[in-house]
């Protein structure tokens, strides 16, 4: 996709967010929550802005030279 839309100035770029708190589903209950925290290296779950501020930024003039990645949003999860 990025290739073929790249020739029509077109960028295309995935973000993948890890855990993140929002009521999606019915939200995080306290005992989830510390578990998913506790598997990332800073400590907590997302917050919905940490993604947004990554989308926001690859939609910005800053990110033209951004293309074909994929971006995890995820705070070390797993590491």
């Amino acid at each position: 996709m990025a290739k073929e839309f790249g020739e029509r100035g077109i960028r295309v770029n995935a973000v993948s967010p890890a855990p993140i708190r929002t009521e999606l589903g019915g939200g995080l209950t306290p005992d989830l929550e510390a578990m998913l925290a506790a598997q990332t290296a800073l400590g907590r779950v997302g917050e919905p802005e940490d993604v947004a501020d990554v989308i926001a930024m690859l939609l910005s003039d800053e990110a033209v030279w951004i293309n074909a990645q994929s971006i995890e949003v995820a705070g070390g999860y797993h590491v």
